[in-house]
């Protein structure tokens, strides 16, 4: 699957239906949004022109910079210990496109093969790509699944959330799906190999393939199955100093996601809430927005948020917060990541590689 002009050459971008994840995704956050507005803020918000002070506006400007940085780097790194050295300046431009289309599909699905897209263009291997994402995704997910049992029973401000008592069983249930599912993709990947044959061939039985493209997608399926396989071996095996810092970065991004929003309730003349609150309050939110459903966990990451946070925030504020919360984290990537995709495939159709 390393060489396939077709889909390298002309890659056929879903555009109607990227566009109809984006409406839904406006759609299910304003839907969000005014659940937190109706039910949780009193229907109350205003903005607070603390958060554009000049001491505000410069730590968010430094806190994005670590953000967007050490989210390149983690991948950047994760790509050395597999052998792949590329510019930072590509890797800064990977971020932004993976921000957009992760958060316009469902679960996030569209990222990833947004990502191979990209690092194949740029001389790695699909199978190669495949595991640095996959890797770099693995890394944040240990984290955070070790963070949120430790906060969900130990940190007060989750004690007795209604939320949590009517979902603990499918989240548990997701865990236990997600933990199994990475295990065997990166421990026993060739377990996956009877499945995926199975697939295609219940798809020629229907006629949804030719027999030569069935042959050829079988061929090239197994060969990157195996080459995935082996790339994590290679990344466990790979310089000390690279893997290191890929776990390093990927703490230190989520470190940065993690404190927006304590960032703008000090700004806001918050000194009273600890700043391992708010951190463990979005953990455990994003922990829940793992599992939405919708594209970039629009509309339930609003709610989750505001519920953990009403009784933190003053009515007023608590749409506010997270408003700014979502501008900073998500917004603004995806239309700094609207614009470089847009390039990066006019560049593609220009000179095709």
């Amino acid at each position: 699957m390393t060489e396939t002009p077709p889909i390298e050459a002309q890659p056929r971008v879903p555009w109607r239906r990227l566009t109809l994840f984006s409406l839904l995704f406006l759609g299910l956050t304003a839907a969000g949004l005014y659940v937190v507005y109706d039910q949780f803020a009193g229907r109350s918000v205003s903005f607070d022109h603390r958060l554009i002070q000049p001491t505000s506006v410069a730590a968010i400007l430094a806190l994005l910079l670590v953000y967007f940085s050490a989210d390149g780097l983690r991948l950047y790194f994760t790509l050395r210990a597999l052998g792949h050295r590329l510019p930072l300046a590509t890797m800064l431009r990977l971020v932004f496109i993976n921000i957009f289309v992760s958060n316009v599909t469902p679960m996030a699905t569209g990222g990833g093969v947004a990502q191979v897209w990209f690092l194949q263009r740029h001389g790695v291997p699909i199978g190669r790509a495949t595991a640095a994402t996959t890797i770099r995704t693995v890394l944040a997910i240990v984290f955070i699944f070790s963070l949120t049992p430790a906060f969900l029973l130990t940190l007060p401000a989750l004690q007795d959330q209604p939320i949590l008592d009517k979902v603990s069983v499918a989240l548990s249930f997701f865990i236990v799906i997600y933990l199994g599912f990475f295990a065997v993709v990166l421990l026993r990947a060739h377990w996956l190999i009877p499945p995926l044959s199975t697939g295609l061939a219940m798809l020629r039985r229907l006629h949804l393939i030719s027999a030569k493209r069935h042959r050829r997608w079988q061929f090239k399926a197994r060969r990157e199955m195996l080459r995935f396989s082996l790339s994590f071996g290679h990344y466990v095996r790979g310089p000390r100093a690279s893997v290191l810092l890929s776990v390093v970065f990927t703490g230190v991004f989520l470190l940065s996601l993690f404190s927006f929003p304590a960032l703008l309730i000090y700004s806001l003349g918050y000194d009273e809430v600890q700043y391992l609150t708010t951190v463990g309050l979005l953990v455990v939110t994003t922990f829940i927005m793992y599992f939405s459903p919708t594209p970039g966990a629009s509309g339930i990451s609003e709610g989750v948020f505001g519920t953990f946070f009403r009784d933190i925030l003053t009515a007023n504020h608590l749409v506010l917060v997270i408003l700014a919360w979502r501008l900073l984290t998500i917004y603004l990537g995806m239309l700094v990541g609207l614009v470089i995709l847009q390039q990066e495939l006019a560049r593609t159709h220009k000179d095709p590689k």
